[in-house]
This record gives structure tokens, sequence and C-alpha cells, in this order.
């Protein structure tokens, strides 16, 4: 029976991705967004960025990651995210230096698979978190809203949460930081709302200041998406290829930049 591993499953941005879960067996999150393919985060499990829990792996993550690679020498990437925010776990550098070492130890088709992090940039304000984060090989971190009341309406962030301004300045610093070869990938997603009274990220203010904050930040891809699972809100609802296109030419447009790419999914 699995403890941390999920899949391998083909990702939209990853290619054949093997999961991992460094928190607990439920969602463990800093945001509650409207939008997220895994359920609401339960009021009890919303916490502040500065909630940190212990769970080291067990001997278990290291068979575990052996019995499943070896049998994927096609893998693209072994992914670290999928039951919330996985920077809360102090542990998370002893997980990353085992499936290093597992990695290593194996024979690939191809390439090495990429060891990749999700995070929705709460935590990177901390410099300790971004020591952590930045010494995996590709980071897709979070920025769905370009300005506090979209990120406040999207993400549905903790009150202790840091402000929409320094969030983007942590993830300027995390960028500079980084070692060179590794990347950071900005992912946005975009949204629709049923709801008359509820305005999606959708909308003109927010593209504009998304891309805004994008040229600060200065990241190696952008990744713009949509829902393409039940989203924790009944009036989610994704946006369609063309206007993925559409905000992809505006980013490019505005931002100005050919060393990042940016891409739709």
């Amino acid at each position: 029976m699995r403890q941390y591993t999920y899949g391998p499953f083909q990702s939209r941005r990853l290619g054949l991705s093997l999961g991992v879960n460094v928190l607990a067996h439920y969602k463990l999150c800093t945001y509650n967004c409207v939008y997220c393919e895994i359920g609401l985060t339960k009021k009890d499990n919303l916490v502040s960025p500065n909630y940190r829990i212990q769970l080291p792996p067990s001997p278990n993550f290291r068979k575990e990651l052996f019995s499943i690679l070896n049998f994927v020498p096609h893998l693209n990437s072994i992914t670290f995210g999928y039951n919330g925010e996985p920077t809360l776990n102090e542990n998370l550098l002893d997980f990353l230096n085992i499936a290093t070492e597992v990695r290593n130890k194996l024979n690939w088709t191809n390439e090495k698979p990429k060891l990749t992090l999700f995070t929705n940039s709460s935590t990177l304000h901390f410099e300790e978190i971004r020591e952590r984060v930045k010494k995996f090989e590709l980071i897709l971190a979070k920025l769905d809203g370009g300005n506090s009341d979209d990120f406040k309406r999207s993400n549905r962030p903790h009150h202790e949460v840091t402000t929409f301004e320094t969030m983007v300045n942590s993830l300027v610093k995390l960028k500079q930081e980084m070692p060179e070869n590794n990347k950071l990938a900005i992912q946005i997603l975009i949204y629709n709302s049923y709801k008359e009274d509820f305005i999606p990220n959708n909308n003109f203010k927010n593209i504009l200041d998304v891309a805004q904050a994008l040229k600060k930040i200065k990241p190696d891809i952008i990744q713009i998406y949509s829902t393409a699972r039940i989203p924790a809100e009944y009036f989610v609802f994704s946006i369609d290829d063309e206007r993925k296109r559409e905000i992809a030419s505006i980013f490019k447009e505005l931002i100005n930049d050919d060393n990042i790419d940016i891409n739709i999914y």
C-alpha cells in the first residue's frame, strides 16, 4: 500500500509525473481557492503561513520510490505537492534528498526526471523557505491574481497570509537567489464565474496587473491554464483555449521579454 506517491499520470504541464505528498493524508493549506480541484480546505486545515509540521520521511519512502521508479524509465517529473502547501513541512528537504538519491541510482530512457515542487507562494517571504525551495530543479509557483482584491477573491487566503505586494517581492527574491540551472515557472489559473455577484480573475484589470507582476518577477516560464476537473465552488468554470491564447498575447506584448517562455495548457 502506498504512503507517499500518486500515479504516475500524464500532466498537462509536466509530462509523465509521479506525485509525492509530504503532508498528512488530508488537505492542509494556507489557501481555500475557489477553483481548487482537490476540494475546499476545511476550516481547521486552513492554516497560517507561519504554521509548520514535522513529518519526516519514513524508511518506506525510499522503498516506495524504488518500487515504482524501476518500472517507469521514461518518467518526466517527480513532483512534490498535490495535498496542500508542501513548504509547511519542515522536513521537505529530507524528502528531496532521498528522491534525488533514488533518481540518480536508476537508469532512464532519456533525461532524468526533474525534481519539481508545486507551491502557492504564500510562504516564500520566509528566507529559510526560499533556501529549501530553490534546491528544486523546477519550481511551479502560483500567481492567480495581479492585485490584492483578485488575489483574496480567488485564493481566499488565511488571514495571516502576507500582503500581495510582499508575495510578489518574495518571488522576485526567489528568482534572484536560485541556482542558474534551476527554473522558476509561474502558474496562473484563470477561470470564469456563473455568479453575477462574483467577479472571476478573468477580468481585464487582473490580466493587466498579473502581466505587470510577471514583468517584475522575470520567471523562466509562464504557464496559463484553467480548470480541468471539478472545482471547489460550483460557480467556477474554465476559460476556453481562445481566451488562453488572448491572455498569452497580452502577456507577450506587455512583458516584452523573449527570455520568458509563455505556454498555455
